[in-house]
């Protein structure tokens, strides 16, 4: 029913009580919820932080293993162009390493990839030390064996001066000699052309060329030369290890890379002769060493060196 006079009524004090203990509640919730906005905006200030120290400690630890790569590379000079697979493969997970840096990252996401970089650079130092190793130890070899070779020029030039003196005794005993054995990698040009280098991947045959002595107390006939070329490891070059391509020597069978029969006519002979690498197959650098063998008797040996 309307007042009549126009005036309000007077609100009950439980009702005041209650709206001021509503007002107090929504004022203690807004209080609350902004401390815990404050403490979230701060500790997820705090977690960036944090976050980026990490991100720079990880890109400083990139940068750190590239400059000690490049450093090792620069120390071993041409040598580290044979390792030039693994030197891409570590720049390629560096440079993903960086991508994931500079994007949005998880830390061990990243810390599992620096990791296994890390191991993968490891193992390129050692595999430079080693080839290092090995390195200077056909160097070393190399000049002990060019050191013989001068000495046993000198030694030739020598017998030479004597050599009509000598001959009359060499010629008494019935074995085959060589002399200038010469050997030499070949790259074929055309059906024709041949072009000597000294590059392993580029050799494509073995040439071997040497002369069969004169000896007046050898039969005359038909003679089996047999050669063997032994690679750096030691390994024979063979064509197959089936007993038909090897021969017998002073009791013992030995496989053989090349098997020429010659025409001894007892006199002086030139002989070369060629050893095929086959398509599948290839040549380590190192040094390579020729054996030449008629009957029981070794009659020739000589070296090849390829890079």
């Amino acid at each position: 029913m309307d007042n009549p006079n126009g005036i309000k009524p007077i609100p009950s004090p439980n009702a005041t009580r209650w709206l001021y203990i509503i007002l107090a509640i929504f004022a203690v919730i807004i209080i609350a919820l902004s401390i815990w906005l404050i403490s979230a905006k701060s500790s997820l200030k705090v977690l960036q932080q944090e976050k980026e120290t990490q991100r720079e400690l990880l890109q400083r630890e990139v940068d750190s293993l590239i400059e000690e790569h490049n450093r090792t590379k620069a120390a071993y000079g041409q040598l580290a162009d044979s390792m030039a697979l693994k030197d891409s493969i570590i720049m390629a997970n560096a440079n993903e390493i960086k991508l994931l840096l500079d994007d949005q990252w998880e830390y061990y996401k990243v810390k599992k990839k620096l990791e296994r970089l890390q191991v993968i650079s490891q193992n390129y130092v050692r595999q430079m030390d080693s080839l290092y190793s090995v390195n200077r130890e056909l160097t070393e070899e190399n000049e002990r064996i060019r050191e013989e070779v001068v000495n046993e020029r000198k030694r030739y030039k020598e017998l030479n001066k004597t050599k009509d003196e000598l001959s009359g005794k060499v010629n008494e005993a019935a074995v085959f000699r060589t002399f200038n054995v010469e050997v030499s990698g070949i790259r074929q040009r055309g059906s024709k052309s041949e072009l000597v280098t000294d590059k392993a991947k580029r050799v494509e045959r073995i040439k071997i060329c040497f002369t069969l002595a004169q000896n007046s107390l050898i039969q005359a006939g038909n003679k089996n030369i047999y050669i063997r070329i032994a690679a750096p490891d030691s390994k024979i070059l063979v064509k197959s290890r089936d007993d038909a391509y090897s021969f017998m020597f002073k009791g013992e069978r030995l496989q053989y890379s090349i098997m020429e029969v010659v025409d001894y006519d007892n006199s002086d002979k030139e002989i070369c002769v060629f050893w095929e690498k086959r398509d599948t197959q290839e040549l380590t650098p190192g040094l390579y060493y020729v054996d030449i063998y008629e009957g029981d008797n070794q009659i020739g040996e000589a070296n090849l060196m390829l890079k």
